[in-house]
């Protein structure tokens, strides 16, 4: 049955689906109309406020990329890859391998999404190597782990909201991971995730006979080219012994962190797997190399992020955040306003009043 429906939907997504670029010139178009609409802005205010936040995010945005690129680097370790292509030995059958590729896409963006998006794709092309299996289902099954990252420990408003002073801790305080990520409530949508998320992918899996493979040749991984280290800046470039001397001395940092406070932040994320990343590469060339691959990744965080922070600007400032809100919270109990002498008797804890302006009711 899952795949039959999945038909329709893939061939849906090939010819509808833009880049999410698309989507953010979308929201923001929609945003500003609606603020235009709902509240009443003219449209300079509303250029005003979009410009005036635009960003207004720059802090968060770039936690947002180095969780993608020190993830992405961390995930490029010769040591990471060999764990992968051991790993993928244990996939015997082209359902085997659907699930393990799951499995492993969704342990690693608990982790970090970023990393989680690394190795996701490198397990599938491993996978698709030594087992012949459809390889749109496999790229899927690799990304499908993204539906648990949020909840992991690099899930960035859990993160966010426990670092001390970040831009909400005005209205809603600084809350701990203790009481998000670490949560019995979020740990229960996590395993059952980790359970339905395979089996899912494993249902689809279409028949031979419509299965669309990959030739194992084309996935062959470019060997690095390594030039003679011919002079004093090249011998440096290939040296292990800085760069491992500071990746061991920050991850030392964090134990005594951990030891002292033990609070996570998307800080701290970023730095625990920068600190690995560079003692796993070794050498600043292999990390340097890592790093112009993983920035290319993060293309899209440098450009919609800002306009985001425009968004929510719009939406905050023209009061639009506020009466969406409203809405929401008054919608399961709205009810008529009481009329004659009854109402007089109505206590104040359930008194209605009426809404400014709409003709509606609602509890105060």
């Amino acid at each position: 049955m899952l795949n039959v429906i999945s038909r329709p939907l893939v061939r849906l997504m090939d010819r509808y689906l833009p880049d999410p670029y698309i989507f953010v010139l979308i929201l923001t178009v929609s945003v500003a109309a609606a603020a235009m609409i709902v509240e009443a802005q003219s449209p300079l205010a509303v250029v005003r406020m979009w410009g005036d936040g635009f960003w207004s995010l720059l802090q968060f945005s770039m936690q947002m990329l180095l969780v993608l690129v020190t993830g992405y680097m961390m995930a490029s370790t010769p040591l990471v890859r060999r764990g992968l292509s051991r790993l993928a030995d244990l996939a015997t059958s082209p359902g085997a391998a659907i699930l393990l590729v799951s499995y492993v896409s969704l342990a690693a963006s608990w982790l970090n999404w970023g990393f989680g998006l690394v190795v996701g794709a490198l397990f599938a092309k491993e996978i698709a190597r030594k087992v012949r299996v459809d390889y749109r289902l496999l790229v899927a099954s690799a990304y499908s782990g993204f539906l648990i990252w949020h909840g992991g420990l690099a899930g960035s408003i859990p993160l966010a909201i426990a670092t001390d002073g970040h831009t909400f801790s005005g209205q809603i305080g600084v809350i701990g991971t203790g009481q998000t990520i670490f949560s019995v409530f979020n740990l229960a949508i996590v395993l059952a995730l980790v359970v339905i998320v395979p089996l899912v992918n494993r249902a689809m899996l279409p028949p031979e006979s419509e299965s669309v493979y990959v030739d194992p040749k084309l996935l062959g991984e470019p060997s690095p080219e390594t030039a003679a280290a011919d002079t004093p800046s090249e011998r440096m470039m290939d040296s292990k012994l800085l760069p491992v001397l500071v990746g061991l001395s920050g991850l030392a940092y964090l134990v005594d962190y951990f030891l002292r406070s033990g609070t996570l932040t998307l800080n701290i994320v970023n730095f625990l797997f920068l600190m690995v990343a560079i003692v796993l590469h070794g050498s600043a060339r292999n990390l340097l190399a890592s790093l112009a691959e993983g920035v290319k990744g993060g293309a899209g965080i440098v450009i919609q992020f800002p306009f985001y922070a425009g968004i929510m600007a719009i939406m905050v400032s023209s009061g639009l955040a506020a009466t969406i809100s409203d809405a929401l919270a008054r919608w399961p109990r709205r009810r008529a306003c009481p009329s004659g002498p009854s109402s007089a008797r109505a206590s104040s804890i359930s008194s209605c009043r009426l809404a400014a302006g709409n003709g509606r009711c609602r509890r105060r």
